[in-house]
């Protein structure tokens, strides 16, 4: 175990697992948790990933690997409040499918934020930024912008827009288009021009055609992009032409990546795999990064909470054509290393039964966490009481479209659990502090300390799907703590088992009391919950709408995977 204190950060506590690999392997997901719609792209020997945020805070997360196998979290693109608006934005909306190239001495990040500005393009001369503000792209009617630049010195901007004419001619008809790029003055040029309409066979109805990439290799243009929709029909597809702007020609071998044909009772599954982007080392190797779901049994159900990961997986070129995971049907929990580097790797907390820990001992919060929505004021702290997150109680709710007290981390394993040391005393029984395991405003479980006619109590909360008159939740249960229970932080668990979750408290590490098990975890998942989201575990504090001057105190967050591939 190594303790990891980075300059401006608190100190954290990392612990990579142990993979079921023989030290020459390296296993999948590469980012365990909802790191959807994944996009990469190398400078030397550096690789860049971004993924999308949605109406989470600081937006777009940018990773870091030597080796494309072990990821730092080094910044993120959107992190001050006048760069992203998502103010009453749905979890499920804001920032969608960001793409990231560097060209000319520049990183590039093309993305959309949805329902609110469209798409729009930011700049930074290091990964690590800072990155520029938001320079809108006016003209662009749809989403997933990718830049390409040719090797004449011409950029061009490919997205994903509506169909001919916009007239669809069946639900789920879309068209990628391109237009000429200007990287000086960061705008679209010249006209518009339909690359593919529909997808692969239009004569069959293929739906959602999106997030589009396009490279040069030998003597052709290639167009790779998503096809079927982000559920258990996604798929990867892929074009070439022998000129930017087309014609371009569908693979007869398409789809490249998919796992819709396969038994949905297999071991393990790996589903909904898509949305694509390819990178080639120095080496001359080429490696696909794409998003997929790990469902948890009964497998057929296609339950699953962790929402969609970014997975790697190798690309093979046959007969002018790239295939991703070219020697399997299914993908692979692991794969042969990508990349020996000569640079020690960084420790990733992200894959495999990875631990985390955070101590709240530095000035600011780390990387990993997360506000929902813009934060708009200093709700929390980190220095007023020092080794504590701080967070006053506030009457923001969670259900609502606003910024609560509310700092998350991404849920990355079907089994594990997640446990805080909190310090609260709770003036009414309106006031509550807690441990929140949260899907979207509609579908949260939230184990907290509140009071309970007078005297204070552990209770479970589960959310309502419509609520109304202010009413959000519903008590599952409520225990009393004992009237001579000593002073001081209790403590609060949340484990994850597959298809249930289990809810303890207590006062002493590993002496927990079970408050409610056999908590159906369906409830929280995307295929009940919708979105595109997963879930977060979150510190949360709120006074249910009413004003109050209390203030919760947490101590330390632990948590520890425990998914069965990994053993």
């Amino acid at each position: 175990m190594k303790r990891l204190a980075l300059p401006g950060m608190p100190l954290l506590v990392c612990l990579l697992a142990i993979s079921p690999g023989d030290g020459n392997e390296f296993t999948n997901p590469i980012l365990s948790g909802f790191y959807p719609d994944p996009s990469i792209c190398r400078v030397n020997d550096d690789f860049y990933i971004v993924n999308s945020s949605f109406a989470y805070f600081p937006g777009i997360p940018v990773f870091h690997s030597i080796d494309l196998v072990h990821w730092s979290l080094i910044a993120h693109v959107l992190d001050r409040p006048e760069q992203l608006n998502l103010d009453s934005l749905g979890v499920s909306r804001g920032i969608f499918a960001p793409a990231i190239r560097y060209h000319g001495g520049l990183f590039y990040v093309t993305c959309t934020l949805v329902d609110r500005g469209g798409n729009f393009v930011v700049t930074s001369e290091k990964a690590e930024g800072p990155w520029s503000d938001p320079v809108w792209l006016p003209g662009i009617n749809g989403i997933d912008p990718s830049l390409f630049f040719d090797n004449d010195g011409k950029a061009y901007l490919i997205y994903n827009s509506v169909a001919p004419g916009d007239r669809p001619l069946y639900d789920g008809h879309r068209t990628i288009r391109m237009r000429a790029f200007d990287p000086l003055h960061l705008r679209p040029t010249g006209d518009e021009r339909i690359l593919v309409d529909g997808g692969t066979d239009i004569g069959k109805k293929p739906v959602w055609i999106e997030g589009p990439h396009i490279f040069r290799k030998d003597d052709f243009y290639y167009l790779i992009a998503a096809e079927g929709g982000t559920g258990d029909q996604h798929s990867e597809v892929v074009f070439r032409s022998r000129d930017v702007g087309g014609p371009y020609v569908s693979c007869e071998k398409n789809p490249i990546l998919t796992q819709r044909n396969l038994d949905p009772q297999r071991e393990h599954p790996v589903t909904s795999t898509g949305h694509a982007d390819l990178v080639e080392t120095e080496s001359g190797a080429w490696w696909a990064v794409f998003l997929g779901c790990r469902p948890y049994p009964p497998y057929e159900k296609g339950y699953y909470n962790t929402g969609r990961e970014t997975f790697l997986a190798p690309v093979r070129w046959q007969e002018g054509w790239p295939v991703i995971n070219p020697d399997h049907a299914t993908v692979q929990y692991t794969y042969p290393l990508p990349v020996q580097s000569s640079r020690p790797a960084a420790e990733s907390g992200y894959s495999g039964n990875f631990h985390f820990s955070d101590e709240f001992g530095g000035s600011t919060l780390g990387r990993d966490w997360m506000f929902l929505r813009t934060p708009r004021e200093k709700w929390y702290s980190l220095t007023g009481r020092p080794g504590y997150l701080a967070m006053h109680v506030r009457p923001e709710r969670c259900s609502q479209p606003v910024n609560p007290s509310f700092v998350g981390w991404r849920q990355p394993h079907a089994r594990g659990h997640a446990s805080v040391s909190l310090d609260f005393l709770p003036a009414t029984d309106r006031e509550k502090a807690g441990l929140l395991i949260f899907q979207n405003e509609h579908h949260f479980y939230f184990l907290c300390k509140s009071v309970h006619e007078g005297v204070p109590a552990i209770q479970l909360y589960r959310s309502v799907t419509r609520p109304d008159a202010g009413h959000d939740m519903d008590l599952m249960c409520s225990q009393n703590l004992e009237r001579d229970t000593p002073p001081g932080p209790v403590l609060l668990k949340v484990e994850a088992r597959g298809d249930t979750y289990a809810f303890f408290f207590g006062s002493t590490p590993n002496e927990w009391q079970l408050l409610r098990e056999n908590v159906p975890a369906e409830f929280l998942s995307t295929k009940v919950a919708g979105g595109f989201v997963g879930c977060v575990y979150a510190l949360y504090a709120t006074s249910l709408g009413t004003e109050s001057a209390s203030t919760a105190y947490f101590d330390w967050f632990r948590y520890a995977g425990d998914d069965e591939v990994y053993r």
